[in-house]
């Protein structure tokens, strides 16, 4: 096991996907590094994608597993969808899930709905790969976190990965799931660094992680606000304040048991949550631990989320934007008040 970027670890996934099934392949704008042509040469690529995520694999496994396309949303997921229902794997990149609105619906009501729709006879083995997250600049088309809006979705799992180790195992997961995948991957992860296996592993779907142990207050927090809550409980634990961390890791499926298993053990429960201010995922955390873990509060669960405004360009208003460690510690200590 050696130290990986998040970058690296969803990069070695996906080789490791294609390596193993023939049937996987990479469609997108700009895979290759914008090199083109024919008889790949590792050497001669460019970046790999906006953020390098895929360098050096165009170079490996050539044209017909790593395909670049035009600039359209739309003709990437319809054929990606299409290419699934007829027993290919292929992991599609949006680039920035904000440009979901482009495409959504080949997977809102189509991919997502093959399945039901032909009576279990249908599988649909997409993958589809987006940055997420506000934090470091990018502005309000190209900053947003809305995996609320896929959990939302029928028929549709969600992934959302806030280390290294995670990114890895539950990438080739979602790539050999039969069911759409939406994998968001945030930007200012891409690198932080972790212990990462150089084999392939797998982790499950709807399996919550524990990040951090504790007896006194519960947060739960997804993506890069999971390394943000751990700061805090460590800085906590030094004045004796045990602070849970649990990190759902995906949104649908959701392990409802864990959650409500850590609120139900502690009595006070922090959510913070990156996507919308209203009908987010952090409500729908706050709702279910409010209703199955009532009589166990000792106190109002506490929510946590950006207002309900695009994400600012100015690094001054985006730092407020964010939800911080100063606004998590915040609310344990009133939680631990009341």
């Amino acid at each position: 096991m050696s130290k990986k970027s998040y970058r690296e670890a969803i990069r070695e996934a996906m080789a490791d996907a294609l390596r193993e099934d023939e049937n996987v392949f990479l469609v997108g704008e700009d895979l290759r590094g914008g090199k083109g042509g024919t008889n790949p040469d590792p050497d001669v690529e460019a970046f790999g994608g906006v953020f390098n995520v895929t360098k050096g694999l165009w170079g490996e496994f050539g044209d017909d597993r790593v395909v670049d396309t035009p600039i359209s949303e739309s003709a990437i997921l319809g054929l990606a969808a299409g290419a699934a229902v007829t027993g290919l794997r292929p992991v599609a990149e949006l680039m920035f899930m904000d440009f979901f609105g482009v495409c959504y619906d080949e997977v809102y009501n189509q991919a997502a709905k093959f399945r039901y729709m032909f009576g279990g006879g249908a599988r649909t083995p997409l993958t589809v790969r987006g940055i997420i997250g506000a934090g470091v600049g990018a502005a309000g088309q190209h900053s947003n976190s809305p995996y609320n809006i896929f959990t939302s979705t029928a028929g549709v799992k969600v992934v959302v990965p806030s280390n290294p180790y995670d990114a890895k195992g539950l990438l080739l997961q979602s790539i050999r799931d039969d069911d759409p995948v939406m994998f968001c991957e945030h930007k200012a992860l891409y690198d932080v660094k972790g212990e990462v296996p150089d084999e392939p592993y797998t982790i499950p779907l709807g399996v919550a992680n524990y990040t951090r142990e504790g007896t006194d207050v519960t947060i739960v927090a997804l993506s890069k606000l999971v390394n943000t809550a751990n700061e805090v409980a460590d800085k906590l634990a030094a004045e004796g304040i045990s602070v849970e961390v649990v990190d759902p890791r995906t949104t649908s499926p959701l392990d409802e048991d864990s959650i409500v298993e850590s609120a139900q053990s502690t009595g006070r429960v922090v959510v913070v949550d990156e996507s919308s201010a209203r009908c987010g995922f952090g409500q729908d955390v706050a709702a279910l631990v409010s209703i199955k873990a009532f009589n166990s509060l000792k106190a109002p669960v506490e929510l946590i989320t950006p207002p309900l405004t695009p994400v600012p360009f100015s690094p001054a208003l985006e730092k407020l934007w964010v939800p911080s460690a100063e606004r998590i510690e915040a609310s344990v200590r009133k939680l631990l008040e009341a």
